[in-house]
């Protein structure tokens, strides 16, 4: 999938861990946007990151355009070689990734739940589950 849209959904950054340099954002089930799934975006081997704490109308995660990659190069010194590894995370704004390519998972779960990224568990999961990366 070449980029992960969802509108209309409350998205936080709700993990970063710096020793192994993963960050996750995610979206519970509320009432408030009408929606019943959990949708969570996973960043591995993440070197650099401008983000919002909140995303209220939701998130475009995909990769950066030559504009926008031009532009970040210059404010953060970044290196050619990292065009293909910035990913944007809104239609319209300056947050941005730069890491390996980002995966996604969405199914139905409580907010009790622990995510869906939790690698302790195994894989596939014994519920229904949509899963992807952003290339």
């Amino acid at each position: 999938m070449p980029d992960f849209a969802r509108k209309g959904r409350l998205f936080r950054v709700v993990s970063f861990a710096a020793s192994h340099r993963q960050l996750l954002l995610r979206s519970d089930a509320t009432a408030v946007d009408g929606t019943d799934t959990r949708v969570e975006v996973s960043f591995g081997h993440v070197e650099l990151m401008l983000l919002k704490p909140i995303y209220p109308k939701g998130i475009h995660v995909r990769p950066a355009s030559e504009a926008e990659f031009a532009t970040l190069k210059e404010r953060h010194d970044l290196q050619a070689g990292d065009a293909g590894f910035t990913w944007m995370i809104e239609p319209d704004g300056d947050s941005f990734v730069l890491s390996a390519n980002p995966s996604w998972r969405e199914a139905a779960r409580t907010f009790e739940d622990p995510s869906l990224f939790d690698f302790g568990r195994p894989w596939p999961p014994d519920f229904p589950i949509e899963y992807g990366s952003v290339d």
